[in-house]
């Protein structure tokens, strides 16, 4: 069992495996550290562990019972965490999904927009230092 990532320099590579033709399966490099996991795991992919005699291999996959599209949606979706981590991630173009990455971006400058609009209300003007309050 090899490891995708691995041998393609990346942090994660995401796909469809043939052999499971029903999930897009997601593979983080050996030893990724629990940070990049838990990226995966908040984006609501399903951790899976096999336990060998030598490494133990984690990947992710999109859950059971999601139509192919929702799959696209929601590995799409989790690049953008990823990359905002410095991550270098994969994802095959088959599994990419144009609309979900536009949406994640839009939700992304929303939020980007509101912390910048909060620290900008939240942080008072001073005047120069040791100059006296104004009075009127």
């Amino acid at each position: 069992m090899g490891n995708l990532a691995d041998e393609a320099g990346t942090d994660v590579e995401i796909y469809r495996r043939a052999r499971t033709p029903g999930s897009v399966h997601i593979v983080s490099r050996s030893n990724a550290p629990e940070e990049l996991l838990a990226l995966l795991d908040s984006a609501g992919l399903e951790r899976h562990t096999e336990e060998t005699s030598g490494p133990v291999y984690v990947w992710h996959e999109t859950p059971d019972g999601l139509s192919e599209q929702a799959q696209k949606q929601l590995a799409t979706r989790a690049v953008l965490p990823l990359l905002i981590a410095d991550y270098k991630v994969n994802i095959d173009p088959d599994v990419y999904d144009v609309t979900a990455w536009a949406q994640a971006m839009a939700e992304h400058r929303t939020r980007q927009a509101k912390a910048q609009t909060g620290l900008a209300t939240a942080v008072p003007p001073q005047g120069a230092p040791g100059s006296p309050p104004r009075s009127r």
